[in-house]
């Protein structure tokens, strides 16, 4: 039950969950989903558990800059997804307004998570 409580196999068994469920929506209702989803969820994960592994390493460094440190990675987070729609918007992919509501909703699964772990580490710090 330990292994359940480390934040990289949380991570690891949300995004496998959500590839799954890219898996079967490209396969019962490809017209949802962009042809570019896997280079958007690689972006996103990968942004992601950089982040966060780097603010939970922060965390460990400095426990009193929790707020700050969460603070800044959703900072980082915002400006990083920005710049990449930006990017690709310039480089001409198509179909903007799917790719852009793609990006969005494994945005906000990976920003849900987030909330999660910062709400799951507010109790030992209230301690």
């Amino acid at each position: 039950m330990k292994l359940l409580n480390n934040f990289h196999v949380k991570f690891l068994l949300v995004s496998v969950l959500i590839a799954g469920t890219i898996l079967v929506c490209q396969n019962f209702l490809p017209q949802i989903i962009h042809s570019y989803i896997w280079g958007i969820y690689g972006f996103v994960v990968g942004l992601s558990y950089l982040v966060s592994a780097f603010a939970l390493w922060l965390y460990k460094k400095s426990p009193e800059n929790f707020l700050q440190i969460k603070l800044l990675g959703m900072v980082v987070r915002i400006l990083s997804s920005l710049g990449f729609i930006a990017i690709l918007v310039v480089m001409g992919v198509e179909n903007i307004i799917l790719f852009i509501a793609n990006f969005f909703i494994l945005f906000l699964f990976y920003l849900t998570f987030d909330i999660y772990t910062f709400i799951s580490n507010l109790r030992p710090i209230s301690k």
